[in-house]
């Protein structure tokens, strides 16, 4: 099982997940971010993408689709709370949004 992140990765971790656009729920100790796409093929296309990343980390989002967007929340529910898992799942969004 993964570990949350330690206090000293945190606050550096978050500000940088800030700067492109993910906000940190400190309640659930979670991040969530909204993609939007120009329609509904682009953002299931970026779905596809992301779950074949998902499947390989065995690390999975929290997510919805209507039409172009993407809502998007990452925890680590084993571990309650932000993990590695979740900053690399991210990272990984964040590159095949930007194709």
């Amino acid at each position: 099982m993964p570990d949350k992140l330690p206090e000293d990765e945190r606050d550096a971790t978050l500000k940088a997940l800030a700067m492109s656009s993910w906000a940190h729920d400190a309640e659930r100790d979670a991040i969530s971010k909204t993609f939007r796409f120009k329609n509904f093929v682009r953002a299931w296309g970026w779905m596809s993408s992301v779950a074949i990343e998902a499947e390989k980390m065995n690390h999975h989002p929290e997510w919805s689709n209507v039409y172009g967007t993407v809502e998007v929340t990452l925890t680590t529910h084993d571990a309650d709370g932000l993990t590695a898992l979740d900053v690399a799942l991210a990272q990984k969004m964040d590159a095949l949004a930007r194709g």
